[in-house]
């Protein structure tokens, strides 16, 4: 449980630095290339990119929260470009989950994290959509002092619990 414990803390250590690392390409105007494995995904989300969207072949509303911080719906895409790669494409943000027609073509926006994944969020949206909140490294945890502490703390309960065991023992 101790080595646990410590665990967490590197992990600490190690979330903190990549916290930094997508803070600066938040702010970086640079752009990268669509990331294609997913160790490049890592080293790509926050940063700006492009995806030229030759075949819509889906469509999906989730709940959204525009740039301006209104709860409301995302509307998603997913397409193929012309060398048969495959992107998640946020359109943008509005009110009300009706499907929105989009036919394709460039997309510019910032990488952001998802289920399995990246997304491009679309700047400017697309299909006359409202802009949605970029993606922000500011809203991944960082937790892992807590469950450090955690651990520490089931390490002594555990040390606590088998002095009374022993004292008992010794008793009877």
């Amino acid at each position: 449980m101790i080595a646990l414990g410590v665990w967490q803390l590197q992990r600490k250590e190690w979330k903190e630095d990549l916290l930094v690392r997508y803070e600066g390409a938040a702010m970086s105007s640079a752009e990268v290339a669509w990331p294609t494995s997913e160790p490049a995904i890592e080293n790509a989300l926050y940063h700006r990119s492009r995806f030229d969207c030759a075949q819509v072949t889906g469509h999906q509303e989730r709940s959204g929260q525009s740039a301006g911080g209104e709860p409301g719906w995302a509307h998603l895409v997913t397409c193929r470009n012309a060398s048969g790669r495959v992107a998640e494409i946020a359109l943008g943000w509005s009110d009300r989950p009706d499907i929105v027609q989009w036919s394709g073509g460039a997309v510019t926006g910032m990488i952001g994290p998802t289920t399995g994944g990246a997304k491009l969020v679309a700047d400017p949206p697309q299909a006359g959509l409202q802009p949605l909140a970029r993606p922000d490294p500011r809203d991944i945890p960082n937790n892992h002092f807590a469950y450090a502490i955690q651990w520490f703390l089931f390490a002594a309960t555990a040390l606590v619990i088998y002095a009374l065991a022993l004292r008992k023992r010794w008793r009877g």
